[in-house]
């Protein structure tokens, strides 16, 4: 008996092993682990619908599947269309003007060249970009102070309007300061994995938020280039994938070995104007110090000794700094607190206009404050000559390098072997710099993400730029090409694609205009009884999809439509108005004070992201967090939404703003007004039945009230 269940254990163990080895092939040879090849183009029956070679692989399936194509929208649909997806705004009247009366059948591809050289698409793409960079403009955590890395987002948008080859935007981002002689703009795209969350909170362990930090560029690299759900490896093997913890870690020595400056970006002329200030400046300190009793203990100790009532008294900008928690405070707030705390030591001897002198007070006593208030006022004037220089959060590599372990659970108090970077085994081979000795380093990392044998980053960058202009990508799980994600709707054009990508010299603005010149991107999005059952939804690409705008879109548009767009491109953040009470819940409450002039009317993309507390105008449309890389935003449909659009006081200013310029460019008659208002907010003529129910609102309400409606038009906050 006992043999014969030895022998039974020895078949189970075997049986075991053997379709342990069947599960590891099948995840070994899984379609996107295979470099992808070039497909021949399909024979088709119907040919002369297709307008380029894409469109050979969708008409190949609808064929098979007996399904006819939509007819080809019209010319108004086709240019707000692009228009939105190519730039993020929507055309103007002149526009629409134009395209209806060009007799020419070139008529499209002429507009599509004009939005590809748009200084707006990289705005419009930029936003895509740093959704996946997990951009925002403060620190995040409880804390959640504001940095200054804007000029990454400048960088973005400039590397897409120059159409910037894909492979070296890339290596830009992840290693541009090892670049031979680099840049200042390579050093400045380096911030794309400065975007990590910072934890300023007092009591923490740095080295654990060191740690996350790492552990988030990892996974966000694996999100980004590679579309592979790579951070599941931080604890354990790969539950799915042939990717193992020691795999992760490899990866994770790439990027533990970084500093992590700020870039002063400063002219020649501005760096000497700066060196003479300070050089002045530090000469009055020294003179400043011999009667200033001033020291931060002393400050600290005032701060701490004053009572409720006390503070009340205090100015309210003192108040408000005084509330944050110290380790919170930026830089202009403590070095406001202290000037606050050095007048108050002043007006002690009766100097600084903040009290009366005292009685008792003697002769040296007053000399001693007149000499200090003198000093303090000359170092006030000096330090508003000096040059505001900007600055930007950038990576720079070590001299000395960290050591890399694997951390058993993902603990990383807890140290496993050591480990050297390395790639995954199953992906292709990483090439060494032949020039160097001392192993492969964050460039080396960077280049085998974009080498041509790499099997993911092309196919998932096309598939990427699909989803935005299709909707949903080839690949539905745009973030997880692995063995649990959905397998592409047509596996030879994701791969046609990719190589096409690559051939095309990793030209982004070429794959665009490939997809949106095609005949599949210009058919009709209106609904089809008949794909009801068949393809409900839409995978086949029998007709196109209507996709609700984005967040900043949604802005934009009514920026547009009311004629108050600033279309500055770049720059520092912007503060536009949003309620009252949205730091209510934070840890830390904020002054936010809207902007004025042109600020007041940027582009959504500008204005300033808390990560405890993004703006609600951004939020309620489904903005992303920007704590994690958000590679396909949610799509929602709320009531909020629509109460947003009309009650809103940013949305209110823009629906006044409609009003006036509908009034300032027609004439008085109220039908060429409601014709004029519906065009600037949807493109297009009302008919009969949508002029007079405009109509009768008017005759119910007045002008603004009709620009509220016009501008919460599911039309309106849609793309056809």
């Amino acid at each position: 008996m006992k043999v014969l269940f030895a022998a039974l254990a020895i078949l189970l163990v075997g049986a075991s092993a053997v379709r342990s080895d069947e599960r590891a092939a099948e995840k070994t040879q899984h379609w996107a682990f295979v470099p992808p090849s070039r497909p021949a183009l399909p024979t088709l029956r119907i040919a002369p619908w297709c307008r380029n070679p894409l469109d050979r692989f969708i008409l190949a399936r609808l064929e098979k599947e007996g399904i006819t194509p939509a007819p080809e929208a019209d010319r108004i649909t086709l240019l707000r269309r692009a228009s939105l997806d190519l730039i993020g705004l929507p055309p103007t009247p002149a526009d629409v003007e134009r395209v209806l009366h060009d007799p020419s059948d070139a008529w499209y591809e002429r507009e599509v060249e004009r939005l590809l050289a748009s200084p707006h698409f990289g705005e419009r793409w930029g936003r895509h970009w740093l959704d996946a960079a997990r951009y925002a403009d403060s620190n995040g955590y409880s804390i959640d102070a504001p940095r200054s890395i804007w000029k990454y987002r400048d960088w973005v948008i400039n590397a897409l309007n120059a159409d910037m080859p894909f492979d070296q935007f890339t290596i830009e981002q992840l290693a541009g300061d090892l670049l031979p002689n680099a840049t200042a703009d390579q050093k400045i795209a380096t911030g794309f994995h400065r975007n990590t969350s910072i934890n300023e909170e007092g009591g923490i362990n740095v080295e654990q938020f060191r740690v996350e930090s790492i552990v988030d560029r990892v996974n966000t690299t694996g999100a980004v280039w590679l579309g592979l759900t790579i951070g599941c490896c931080q604890c354990h093997d790969h539950k799915f994938d042939p990717f193992t913890q020691q795999e992760y870690y490899q990866l994770f020595a790439f990027l533990n070995n970084q500093d992590e400056p700020l870039l002063e970006l400063a002219s020649p002329e501005q760096l000497r104007q700066r060196d003479e200030v300070r050089k002045e400046v530090a000469a009055l300190e020294k003179q400043r110090k011999i009667f200033d009793t001033y020291t931060a203990a002393k400050e600290d100790r005032w701060e701490k000794r004053l009572s409720p009532e006390e503070r009340q008294k205090l100015p309210s900008a003192i108040q408000v700094i005084l509330e944050v928690p110290e380790n919170g405070r930026v830089l202009k707030q403590q070095q406001a607190l202290t000037a606050y705390y050095r007048r108050l030591d002043l007006a002690r001897h009766g100097v600084g206009g903040l009290a009366n002198p005292l009685p008792f007070l003697t002769i040296a006593h007053a000399q001693t404050a007149r000499f200090r208030s003198a000093v303090e006022k000359q170092l006030a004037d000096l330090k508003k000559r000096e040059p505001a220089v900007d600055s930007t959060m950038v990576l720079r590599e070590r001299k000395t390098p960290r050591e890399t372990h694997v951390m058993l659970g993902g603990d990383f108090l807890r140290v496993g072997a050591r480990v050297e970077p390395g790639v995954p085994k199953r992906l292709s081979p990483l090439k060494a710099n032949g020039s160097r000795s001392a192993g492969v380093n964050r460039l080396d990392f960077a280049r085998w993400l974009v080498d041509s044998k790499n099997p993911l980053t092309a196919r998932v960058t096309v598939n990427r730029l699909w989803q935005q202009h299709f909707g949903v990508g080839l690949v539905e799980t745009e973030n997880d090409f692995g063995t649990q994600g959905t397998p592409p709707s047509h596996p030879e054009l994701l791969d046609w694609l990719a190589t096409e990508f690559m051939r095309q010299g990793w030209s982004v603005k070429a794959i665009h205009r490939l997809i949106v010149t095609s005949a599949t991107y210009r058919q009709s999005s209106k609904n089809r009884p008949e794909l009801t059952t068949i393809d409900p939804n839409n995978r086949l690409l029998a007709r196109q999809s209507r996709i609700r705008l984005e967040a900043e879109c949604v802005r934009d548009a009514a920026l547009v439509a009311s004629g108050l767009l600033n279309p500055k491109i770049g720059g520092p953040s912007v503060f536009p108005p949003q309620p009252d009470g949205v730091y209510n819940f934070t840890q830390v409450k904020r002054d936010w004070r809207p902007s004025t002039g042109r600020d007041r009317y940027r582009r959504g993309m500008y204005t300033y992201f808390w990560r405890s507390a993004p703006h609600p105008g951004l939020t309620v449309f489904d903005a992303p967090d920007s704590v994690t890389a958000c590679t396909r935003r949610n799509r929602s449909n709320t009531p909020l939404q629509a109460l947003t659009l009309l009650n809103d006081q940013a949305f209110f200013e823009f629906a006044q703003a409609l009003t006036a310029r509908v009034a300032k460019e027609t004439s008085a008659d109220d039908g060429s007004r409601i014709r004029h208002a519906f065009q600037l907010c949807v493109s297009r003529s009302p008919n009969a039945a949508e002029e007079e129910r405009l109509r009768a609102l008017l005759r119910e309400s007045d002008w603004t009230a009709v620009a509220r409606v016009l501008l919460n038009l599911d039309e309106f906050v849609t793309r056809e």
